[in-house]
């Protein structure tokens, strides 16, 4: 975060989202605050508050991804939610403050995916070890079947012979020869224990990755899986949890340590006893803790359509009022101490982003106590046609870029002129005037509209040029935007 500055959130913003500098600024002096009032002494730090934000804007402007890509460039604890998912407490439905449960959860993910990284070197050099002994003990365990086998293998190939049949060759040919040239099919004196001279050279195997098919028998912790059916509908608790709680109960009558046998190829044990190892390195108390300091100074939340529970007779379902739900968001927002299965957690510092497109209810509909926890209001400006066209041209992975890389995987190179651009920024715009102004999203159906007699027909179109040009746009939509009762249907 230390290099993240307000400039570069913002550079890193354009990449993907047109326009609508006013909320990228201000989504990037949020972000950079938290940074900022980590230096702080600690005196200073607890009276400063993170200051939540309201964008406000049409459907189709960039609100929920600008949310997105947030996510993917901050490196602290963010969670999306949609204020339309929850229901007011004591109603039947996800509460609010399972929205600090999935925070929590999403603050355990981000530092245990960097604990992995931490400690795979040493995991990788544990799971090498256990894999090498492991692959010794099935060779002692064929080393018997492989002595009789030449003689069998002659007598076989001479009966074949003799018939006129082909001769099938052992399933593991390839690999008893490798071990046989390597001189590793000797017995150990304790099968149990291979001998020093064997472990060398299956170590020296296993590193050239010459014996990635053989199929070798390990060990293994046995975990509780495939029960989220079994515990789908359990009251107010999600599979997940209730799947980890019946874990948890199962180990605690387990009187020893549970271990279940798999066979499986090399390369995928070693996968597999690498993650083990890994997870046995990790301190699960140090990062719980960690994952809960993470989510109370630097977690972000998301609240997504928060337009949709505004105003006095908004109801999600039968008596359960919207009003309701802003009432039991209040004290998250303002900061409290929520309890989770993981512990308490204080969202005083948590900053929270709100959005939505206020197109039938207003910010002022929001209750006031929820207007004042949402003190800087941002406005998304609608989209004109000349930003449609650098939509489809300037992000990194714009819409015409998608296609192009679609069908270039049929053999077809597909080209835009700049005319071919300009109209389908026109027609989308065109649309949007006519009927509901869905912003960017009616791209896409423009989009496909045009190419949608290439992509059916782009497998038996292999190594072709295809350019799509201004007339190519104008013949497939042009009936379309002139019937308006077909418009309507071109979302």
């Amino acid at each position: 975060m230390e290099n993240l500055t307000p400039r570069a959130i913002v550079a890193e913003l354009d990449k993907y989202v047109i326009g609508q500098a006013e909320a990228k600024r201000a989504l990037a002096v949020a972000l950079r605050n938290r940074y900022r009032r980590a230096q702080l002494p600690e005196r200073l730090r607890d009276d400063v508050s993170p200051k939540n934000i309201l964008l406000i804007g049409p459907t189709g402007v960039g609100k929920t991804e600008l949310a997105r890509r947030l996510a993917k460039l901050v490196d602290a604890p963010f969670v999306k939610v949609e204020a339309t998912k929850f229901t007011e407490a004591g109603y039947v439905g996800r509460d609010v403050e399972s929205i600090v449960q999935d925070l929590v959860e999403a603050g355990i993910h981000l530092v245990h995916e960097r604990r992995l990284n931490e400690v795979t070197a040493k995991a990788e050099g544990l799971a090498t070890d256990r894999l090498v002994t492991y692959v010794c003990r099935q060779l002692d365990r064929k080393a018997p079947k492989r002595r009789a086998r030449p003689a069998a293998a002659a007598a076989s190939a001479a009966v074949s012979a003799v018939a006129g049949a082909p001769v099938a060759p052992a399933a593991d040919a390839d690999a008893s020869a490798a071990f046989q040239l390597a001189g590793v099919g000797s017995l150990a004196a304790d099968p149990s224990e291979p001998s020093p001279r064997q472990r060398r050279r299956v170590t020296a195997m296993l590193a050239k990755r010459e014996l990635e098919d053989l199929v070798v028998e390990i060990e293994v912790e046995a975990e509780v899986e495939h029960v989220g059916t079994v515990l789908e509908f359990g009251a107010g608790m999600s599979a997940t949890e209730m799947t980890e709680s019946f874990n948890e109960l199962v180990q605690t009558f387990s009187a020893t340590p549970r271990k279940r046998s798999r066979a499986v190829a090399v390369r995928d044990a070693r996968r597999i006893l690498m993650r083990e190892e890994a997870q046995k390195l990790i301190d699960y108390e140090d990062l719980l803790e960690e994952a809960v300091r993470r989510v109370e100074e630097s977690g972000v939340v998301f609240v997504d359509e928060l337009d949709k529970i505004a105003g006095p007779k908004v109801e999600i379902g039968a008596d359960v009022s919207g009003a309701g739900v802003q009432r039991d968001l209040l004290p998250i927002v303002e900061g409290s101490t929520v309890t989770t299965r993981f512990g308490p957690v204080k969202t005083d510092f948590v900053l929270f982003v709100a959005a939505g497109s206020f197109y039938q209810a207003k910010p002022s509909d929001l209750i006031p106590e929820l207007q004042g926890r949402f003190p800087l209001r941002v406005e998304l400006s609608g989209l004109a046609e000349s930003d449609l066209k650098r939509i489809l041209l300037e992000p990194e992975t714009s819409l015409l870029k998608q296609y192009q890389a679609l069908l270039g995987t049929e053999g077809v190179t597909l080209e835009f002129t700049p005319d071919a651009v300009d109209e389908l920024a026109r027609f989308t715009a065109l649309l949007n005037q006519r009927t509901e102004n869905i912003g960017a999203r009616r791209l896409h159906t423009v989009v496909e509209r045009v190419l949608s007699e290439l992509s059916f027909e782009a497998t038996e179109r292999s190594g072709e040029r295809v350019v799509v040009d201004g007339a190519y746009v104008r013949d497939r939509l042009t009936g379309v935007v002139a019937d308006e009762d077909l418009s309507r249907y071109i979302l």
